[in-house]
């Protein structure tokens, strides 16, 4: 089975979907921020292994202790995705944490940072714009 098979792909999205579902509501792990989402699988073409992406929102030791409970719930996972998922093997979960979701929102604040003297002098310009016009109409 190639990587972007339509198969892989549809395995990708179960997975996802289940790996979704038994962090959020079946692992009783304290460490395990209820804020955690699992963002992209990759499961390898021979169902060996599979990589899942984490965001956690939250402070950063709120992420490494949801990494370390997600570990050491590792077995936990897979015998419970082995019931949900009939696969010929149970792929090896490694999960990696994924901070795109924080850059993207850093990277927005900058942004608008830069862009907000441009967005003060356009709403100030369309301010004075308005009182000309006012003034004018009314001489």
């Amino acid at each position: 089975m190639r990587k972007n098979s339509v198969k892989n792909t549809r395995i990708n999205a179960e997975v996802l979907k289940e790996l979704s579902h038994i962090i959020a509501r079946e692992i009783k792990d304290p460490r395990i921020s209820p804020m955690t989402t699992v963002v992209a699988v990759e499961v390898a073409p021979d169902l060996k292994t599979c990589k899942a992406f984490i965001s956690v929102l939250g402070s950063e030791e709120e992420q490494k202790d949801t990494l370390e409970g997600l570990r050491s719930a590792q077995g936990y996972i897979r015998r419970t995705l082995a019931h949900s998922i009939n696969l010929r093997n149970t792929p090896d979960i490694r999960f990696i944490l994924d901070q795109s979701i924080e850059y993207g929102v850093a990277m927005s604040k900058k942004i608008d940072e830069v862009n907000a003297p441009m967005h003060e002098r356009e709403r100030l310009e369309a301010e004075a714009a308005i009182r000309e016009e006012k003034e004018a109409s009314e001489e």
